[in-house]
């Protein structure tokens, strides 16, 4: 594995520009100033109620946290992912630290701490138990530098998108980004791709196609950030897909999402193809081979995203960047009707109106759904927060559950 680069200090404000009007949020802008916390339940033991939620627990970047203990001190994304080869959990971040309150030394993107249990009650915060590679320290999974060409182009970082585990194979969908100050309409992304891992996560082998991005001729490409929805019963892998925005100032990302579908086998086997999509074709939506993906939903310019089938139900979060905060919207199949978004966690809880009483957390985006959560009417959010404050401890991730979308 290379050692990567240390990034350039200038360019960690990558999450910096949410919006005209972040600041509004923020007193002082430190870390806690108006976020959540863990919810201790102080009724009286034996009463027979349910342990109470969740509502902001920092899952690293707080001294003494099990995150730390496995060496990663501070970082961001946190996606969740169900790793059915041992029945655990897995959590890939992105940017990573080795200590808090300091940005050296960077340990890389992605990044993957494990847990043993998960309980979705919100009963005890997420605890992570080891750190990939197995029984070291956390590091960098993939084999690349950073802020060099390693084959396909000059790229500064890989940032995981989504992870999915089948057949006794791991895959985290990413994006390699070029600049993270692309001019106004311009996305900033080299290209997308897929890894896979054999061994639970250890390893790591890219799929030889690249979707290209931006600085390699395809700008706002499509598949750009991807969300694994889950084999559904009916035996396909469903698939939604949009234009990068993780600089969160793509001024043409303009909200829109995809759906394409793909017999996991064909996945497997790295025969994207072989894909089926859902489009708008000779005058009616169908699933066909014969047109490109339709847009499914537009508005809002849409950051981080997650799709995830839960319980029967397909459930999705994102972050809002117009509105500042993140959504969720749900549907009984992939290729179905959307419920209109709602806000959960906001960065500013004063205004508009729709943030009155939610849970506040200046600086958000992310907002991951955690596929192991209690119930489509309870979820478990992973929540990320960048603090505003050049040459401070720059990210980290939050649990909020009982989320009801």
């Amino acid at each position: 594995m290379s050692t990567p680069s240390q990034p350039n200090r200038a360019e960690l404000t990558r999450r910096s520009v949410l919006r005209a009007g972040a600041g509004l949020a923020l007193g002082a802008g430190a870390l806690g100033a108006a976020t959540g916390s863990a919810v201790a339940d102080t009724r009286t033991p034996g009463a027979g109620l349910a342990p109470r939620a969740q509502t902001g627990a920092a899952l690293c970047d707080t001294p003494g946290d099990s995150a730390s203990a496995q060496g990663l001190g501070s970082g961001d994304l946190g996606i969740p992912y169900f790793r059915e080869h041992d029945g655990s959990w897995g959590y890939v971040f992105g940017d990573s630290w080795a200590n808090q309150a300091q940005r050296d030394p960077y340990l890389g993107s992605p990044v993957m701490l494990n847990q043993a249990n998960f309980d979705n009650t919100g009963g005890s915060p997420i605890s992570f138990t080891w750190a990939m590679p197995t029984g070291g320290q956390a590091n960098q999974m993939f084999d690349y530098r950073h802020q060099t060409d390693n084959g396909h182009g000059w790229e500064f970082s890989r940032i995981p998108n989504d992870c999915i585990e089948f057949g006794g194979r791991t895959y985290i969908q990413y994006t390699s980004v070029a600049t993270w100050g692309p001019p106004a309409g311009y996305d900033g992304s080299l290209m997308s791709g897929v890894a896979y891992s054999d061994n639970g996560g250890v390893t790591w082998t890219d799929y030889p196609y690249h979707w290209p991005g931006d600085t390699q001729g395809t700008n706002q490409s499509m598949y750009g950030m991807w969300s694994f929805a889950g084999i559904d019963p009916d035996g396909w892998l469903y698939i939604f897909s949009k234009r990068w925005n993780g600089t969160h100032n793509n001024t043409a990302d303009g909200g829109a999402i995809q759906l394409f579908r793909i017999w996991p086998d064909d996945f497997r086997a790295g025969n994207f193809g072989a894909q089926q999509n859902w489009a708008f074709f000779n005058g009616s939506w169908q699933w066909t081979t014969e047109a490109a993906p339709s847009i499914i939903l537009s508005g809002n310019n849409i950051g981080e995203f997650s799709v995830k089938r839960i319980n029967g139900t397909y459930c999705m979060s994102y972050f809002d960047v117009t509105d500042y905060s993140i959504c969720t919207r749900t549907a009984p199949r992939p290729d179905a009707v959307w419920t209109a978004p709602k806000p959960q966690v906001v960065g500013n809880n004063a205004l508009p109106p729709s943030h009155w009483g939610k849970p506040q957390l200046p600086f958000l985006y992310g907002g991951y759904i955690h596929p192991g959560s209690r119930s489509a009417t309870s979820l478990t959010l992973i929540v990320s927060q960048w603090n505003g404050q050049q040459g401070q401890s720059p990210y980290r991730v939050l649990q909020y559950d009982g989320i009801n979308p």
